[in-house]
């Protein structure tokens, strides 16, 4: 396993160690939330994201990647969006999480690995659109959900003035299609290990009065590395402005 596959398969160790220390049953509610959204979108399963038990009726997402900002309204903006996925390979690190009763806010840095085509549609500025880059830059994630703990949107914004591309061999890459499979796996150990619904506020608290909380919200989860990959790039369908087409 090399290091890119090994990052994908820590993804969420900085959610993890925050789950940890947090108690209060909403802000659980949203990391579980958090934890199996990434898990779902890095492994293709965009319907799982949307589900009402999952996200609000009228998501909003705002992102300020590459040349142009866009916004995306609703769930058909939202899933047309994830099926708009570029063959990428993406992931963050040296993450600074925070949960509060509105949502979920994440600075980190966010790496993808893509071809140069892919890249010269989101607006960036590379010279070989065969070759195979490694693009990072400092951002800022925030996501707010609701009272039951259901994701409202993304606002996605990038400080462009952290910017790096770097071209790469592509043999010591991964694939996207490892990526994916990587995601399942490591979404079915979640499952095993968290319970039936672990993301549901209401189950949790219902649990809670009767007879103690779902199965693992007591257990620690603990695993090396502090990278975690957001899951698929995005690009097309938006409202205003856009990356590039759909």
């Amino acid at each position: 396993m090399n290091h890119f596959e090994q990052a994908v398969r820590d993804c969420m160790v900085p959610t993890a160690k925050l789950l940890e220390q947090t108690t209060e049953p909403l802000h659980r509610a949203m990391l579980f939330n958090f934890w199996r959204h990434v898990h779902l979108e890095g492994s293709g399963q965009f319907d799982r994201i949307v589900a009402p038990d999952m996200m609000v009726d009228d998501p909003v997402y705002r992102i300020t990647w590459g040349a142009s900002p866009a916004v995306i309204e609703g769930k058909d903006g939202v899933l047309a969006f994830y099926n708009s996925v570029g063959e990428a390979v993406l992931w963050n690190s040296d993450d600074r999480l925070a949960v509060a009763d509105w949502g979920i806010c994440d600075e980190l840095t966010f790496h993808q690995l893509a071809v140069g085509s892919d890249l010269l549609a989101l607006g960036y500025d590379v010279g070989n659109p065969e070759a195979l880059y490694h693009v990072s830059s400092r951002q800022a994630f925030i996501w707010p959900y609701d009272e039951r703990a259901r994701l409202a949107g993304e606002n996605l914004y990038e400080d462009k003035t952290s910017l790096r591309i770097e071209e790469i061999d592509p043999a010591e890459a991964t694939t996207p299609a490892r990526v994916r499979e990587i995601h399942r796996e490591e979404l079915i150990k979640l499952e095993h290990e968290r319970g039936d619904k672990f993301w549901l506020l209401g189950l949790y608290r219902a649990n809670l009065g009767a007879q103690g909380p779902p199965p693992g919200y007591g257990v620690a989860v603990r695993a090396p590395g502090n990278t975690w990959p957001t899951g698929a790039l995005k690009r097309g369908v938006m409202r205003k402005g856009g990356f590039g087409n759909a």
